[in-house]
């Protein structure tokens, strides 16, 4: 198991270190010797931690993909970098995204891809620091772009898309961006299909509810303009759904 903590060398806790000795820069965990990973700091030095930490963020771009082609020659597979391209060559739109969800996302590109859509995925390896010139390098071509997220800033949006939205400044494609999976739910190949298919047609608005229920939210939002007890937001909708009892006994 790593343990990766920002500005410090990753600490391992392994049986065995030397697995990874020729890999990575690392100091063991030793409970005889114990140590302070992060200690508090106030404000006589507080701001040049800070610094510290966004220095080595910033480094970390360069070490990144330096450590991901040691790894592929000592352990002869691929593994993290800064981004990851997937059939982005001649694709009118891509999809970007972060996580497990990318697997599903491959398979999707791969089924629209053999009947002849100009699809793409970039997977996104680091998110901070932000490979910002790569991202931008890499949707260059495209005439859409489809940020998948797993996360939402209430009232703002995406949060990935901020930084792929700087990413793409200047440049001529057409960026949506799409919430997805909240709360544990599915994200289908269905519905990734026809995201998909909605983006090809310029179909999105900027900012996208994957698979929403609309007509749940608007019952909810109508409770509201009857002047009706709205009481809590889940409850009601859970309640609509039949999934908890009108009233407890």
């Amino acid at each position: 198991m790593t343990i990766a903590t920002g500005g410090e060398p990753p600490i391992v806790w392994e049986r065995n270190p030397k697995r990874v000795s020729g890999a990575l820069d690392y100091q063991v965990l030793d409970p005889a010797d114990p140590v302070t990973i992060g200690a508090m700091v106030g404000p006589e030095a507080f701001t040049e931690v800070k610094y510290l930490a966004h220095h080595k963020q910033m480094q970390a771009l360069d070490v990144i993909p330096e450590v991901a082609q040691r790894f592929a020659v000592d352990f002869g597979r691929p593994s993290g970098g800064l981004v990851r391209r997937y059939r982005t060559e001649g694709a009118e739109t891509i999809i970007v995204a972060l996580g497990s969800v990318l697997g599903t996302i491959e398979e999707v590109v791969d089924e629209m891809r053999d009947v002849g859509v100009r699809v793409g995925a970039l997977g996104l390896k680091s998110f901070r620091p932000f490979p910002l010139e790569e991202v931008r390098e890499a949707l260059s071509g495209a005439c859409r772009v489809v940020v998948l997220e797993k996360a939402l800033a209430a009232g703002r949006g995406g949060i990935v898309s901020t930084d792929v939205h700087e990413a793409m400044v200047g440049g001529h494609a057409r960026c949506s961006t799409v919430i997805a999976g909240l709360g544990g739910r599915a994200i289908t190949r269905d519905s990734l299909q026809r995201l998909l298919e909605q983006a090809g047609r310029d179909a999105l608005e900027p900012l996208n509810f994957l698979d929403l229920d609309i007509e749940l939210v608007q019952r909810e939002l109508a409770r509201e303009r009857d002047g009706l007890p709205a009481g809590p937001h889940a409850e009601n909708m859970l309640r609509d759904l039949g999934v908890v009892a009108a009233e407890a006994h």
